[in-house]
């Protein structure tokens, strides 16, 4: 008596333990689990492949200034040149002597809705 109630509950426990596994499987088999499980595995990958692609530019960035200090020290030219001035233009310090500039252009319209 007692054994086969000890194989009859063994039995449904493990019925119930099949089938629980197999719905849990059959939902992640669903087309939508399925898209949300590519999309989430593409993000990963995506981010991987972006750490790695940083990763090699700072090493490309080291590498290239290790070797532009290098050069700098074959052809004795580590000293930083003087760099000249930047170009300034009037008109664009002053907009209130553009008048005076453009006043022989009167006929020219800044509006460029009008050429069309």
């Amino acid at each position: 008596m007692f054994r086969r109630t000890f194989w009859f509950s063994t039995g449904v426990a493990a019925g119930v333990w099949a089938t629980t596994k197999v719905n849990r499987k059959l939902k992640q088999l669903t087309p939508e689990n399925l898209a949300v499980s590519a999309a989430n595995k593409a993000l990963e990958a995506g981010h991987r492949i972006k750490d790695r692609a940083v990763g090699f530019a700072l090493d490309v960035r080291d590498g290239m200034a290790q070797r532009e200090a290098e050069l700098g020290e074959a052809l004795g030219i580590n000293e930083n040149p003087e760099l000249p001035a930047p170009l300034r233009y009037a008109a664009i310090e002053n907009r209130n002597n553009l008048k005076s500039v453009d006043s022989d252009r009167t006929t020219y319209s800044y509006n460029r809705n009008e050429d069309h």
